[in-house]
């Protein structure tokens, strides 16, 4: 099974600080998708470069599988120079992320020229993996809408399965993170 994953992007979940304590309840969660999609037949954990849930997933994916052996991760960046615009800081641990994952390139091969390259990226995206985990609510909207709104209309004509965590339960996964960090302190 490939796996792609993608949400919220940092800034529309209101963090602008890596050591915000929403970032660990997010990787937790992530954890527990990873573990449970594991137990399905995990091959390979496939996401983007987006600041917020994607970086998040990846880095969570390659501690996840130092402990599952067997399991790859992959990068791939919708054009080549993604990050090229970014904060210095914020180029560099994508760098780091991009040295740690098993495989990493870009769908397309020039810098950003137009809106087709992302939707070349999320056709891509779609064919090269067997299902999605979106840390996405309908309710909120963010810019994984567009991604959300591809993968429905995707399923109308192939059988691809698409999960979603939305808010309800995030804030589930906060509680029991919370919970299980009191019982371990």
């Amino acid at each position: 099974m490939r796996l792609w994953i993608t949400g919220y992007r940092s800034y529309e979940l209101g963090i602008f600080k890596n050591d915000d304590p929403k970032i660990d309840v997010l990787k937790y969660c992530l954890q527990k998708v990873f573990e449970r999609k594991a137990d399905e037949g995990l091959e390979w954990i496939i996401s983007g470069g987006q600041l917020g849930i994607e970086q998040w997933a990846l880095t969570e994916a390659v501690e996840f599988t130092k402990e599952f052996m067997g399991i790859k991760t992959a990068l791939m960046y919708p054009y080549a120079e993604f990050s090229k615009n970014w904060q210095e800081e914020k180029q560099l641990k994508l760098l780091q992320l991009e040295q740690q994952v098993d495989f990493f390139a870009n769908v397309s091969k020039t810098p950003y020229t137009s809106p087709a390259q992302l939707k070349n990226y999320q056709q891509f995206m779609l064919a090269h993996t067997d299902q999605a985990v979106m840390i996405y609510d309908p309710e909120y909207p963010g810019k994984t809408k567009y991604d959300y709104d591809i993968v429905k209309k995707y399923q109308e004509k192939h059988a691809y399965q698409l999960e979603l965590v939305d808010m309800y339960q995030l804030q589930d996964e906060a509680q029991q993170y919370l919970k299980n960090k009191h019982t371990m302190d």
